[in-house]
């Protein structure tokens, strides 16, 4: 078979090239946020169980539950360092549903209202360089009409 008869290679991103900037800022906040929920979700399951909260039960339930949780934005961070399009879904996902915890934190009368504020500027911060045109170039993703050029 000659050179001409091979079918084209898929366009795949350039991955020996540079990551750009934003994409991994991108990556780096949503592993914070997924850090984030795995410590507060061990934290949460250590107390249930060397504490007495008023529902134990309920207590490691939550606390299991936002370890599973954690799994979301640290796979998508994980796909986003590799460059891989599928990751940026999950990510921009994590990221709506930070808002409105971000804003029931910020209406507590706590201190959770720091936390609440650094939770909204991370998930803001992360979708616009999610949705940036160079994040989207780099993950190869195109839009609607364009798949086949």
């Amino acid at each position: 078979m000659s050179s001409d008869q091979t079918p084209a290679a898929p366009a795949v991103p350039d991955a020996a090239g540079p990551r750009p900037r934003r994409l991994t800022l991108a990556a780096v906040l949503a592993a914070l946020e997924g850090f984030g929920l795995l410590a507060g979700g061990i934290w949460m399951a250590v107390l249930a169980v060397t504490g007495e909260p008023d529902d134990r039960q309920q207590a490691v339930t939550g606390g299991v539950t936002l370890v599973v949780l954690a799994l979301v934005p640290l796979l998508a961070a994980r796909g986003l360092f590799a460059r891989r399009s599928w990751s940026r879904g999950p990510a921009v996902i994590t990221q709506l549903l930070a808002l409105p915890v971000a804003y029931n934190l910020l209406q507590a009368d706590s201190v959770a209202i720091p936390a609440g504020i650094a939770l909204a500027v991370v998930a803001v911060a992360a979708l616009v360089l999610l949705i940036h045109p160079e994040t989207t170039r780099a993950l190869d993703i195109r839009g609607p009409g364009n798949a086949g050029t």
